[in-house]
């Protein structure tokens, strides 16, 4: 195994994914990886003490990908009560430790994947050195942008799923309405996101029926979950094609995070894409941007690791 030995992690608001291996050129070597439920601790600083315990071994660095806004060396969790201390780890592990956005990390991740991580939704055509967006719904929404500097791709992070919600129809419209009522202000991560799913199937079952979680909604074959599922289709399919459109994506638009995977025949159904398409005289544009879906889970872990490695 080359290289130095890194601990990775990839931290949401429902579940945190640690890792430590060391990088090989493109290929990540696992020696110890566990999975955890956020909801199991009441401080990240306990889960780490216990991935600690339970590995056993030394680590030459560390990054953590977290879904929240980085500063400095800390950062708060947007969907779970955790606030993240990098200098508070650093004395658990005994190594230098990085933070950064959990988008961040995953499109860093985007230079190690291989073939088979990848399905082609578009082929379009693609463009080397161009954009590229890295997008992904889950428990959140995260966005981060790669643009070409010198010999490689720089990565532009920020909080792009917490954009406002733009409706393209009176349906949407009456969607954005209703939470707006219950809301105030509706980002795109509130309709975007798995919570959005539900919020989405709570808006057109109109009290009737039994509420849904995220995951009973995408795989069921009831008529009001499977219209909640298209519309869902349709928002995050805008959404992808505004940053898309922003950037002139010729390089490519990934779709992560946990969502993307699990829904794959729905994406294919060309829902998505007719609404990602559908910006009026730049359609023709919007044909020429790859779209992508990352089926390897352990995007943010790849990333992560590849910063880790360069502490």
């Amino acid at each position: 195994m080359s290289g130095p030995l890194v601990l990775c992690g990839d931290i949401g608001g429902t579940k945190t994914l640690l890792a430590i291996g060391a990088l090989d050129g493109d290929r990540l070597n696992v020696i110890f990886e566990r999975r955890y439920a956020d909801r199991d601790f009441a401080e990240f600083t306990d889960l780490v003490s216990a991935f600690r315990d339970e590995a056993r071994t030394r680590i030459d660095g560390a990054c953590l990908g977290v879904a929240g806004p980085v500063e400095g060396r800390r950062v708060a969790v947007t969907n779970f009560p955790w606030r993240i201390d990098a200098d508070a780890l650093e004395a658990i592990l005994g190594a230098p430790v990085a933070l950064a956005n959990d988008f961040v990390a995953a499109a860093h991740g985007i230079d190690l994947l291989r073939p088979g991580d990848v399905v082609t939704l578009q082929a379009g055509e693609p463009k080397p050195r161009a954009p590229q967006v890295v997008i992904g719904a889950g428990t959140g929404l995260g966005v981060a942008y790669r643009v070409w500097q010198g010999d490689r791709y720089a990565v532009i992070g920020g909080e792009g799923g917490h954009a406002g919600f733009a409706p393209a129809d009176e349906r949407q419209v009456g969607l954005w309405r209703a939470l707006h009522a219950e809301l105030g202000r509706v980002g795109v991560e509130q309709i975007v996101s798995g919570p959005g799913l539900a919020r989405i199937h709570d808006f057109l079952r109109e009290g009737r029926g039994a509420a849904l979680a995220p995951e009973e909604i995408a795989s069921s074959a009831d008529p009001v979950a499977r219209a909640a599922l298209d519309l869902f289709l349709e928002c995050f399919g805008a959404e992808a094609g505004d940053h898309a459109l922003a950037v002139l994506a010729r390089g490519g638009v990934f779709l992560a995070g946990g969502i993307a995977p699990k829904i794959l025949p729905q994406l294919r159904t060309g829902r998505f894409l007719a609404a990602f398409g559908a910006k009026g005289t730049h359609a023709r544009v919007m044909a020429r941007f790859p779209v992508r879906v990352v089926v390897n889970e352990r995007l943010g872990l790849l990333g992560a690791a590849k910063l880790a490695a360069g502490l």
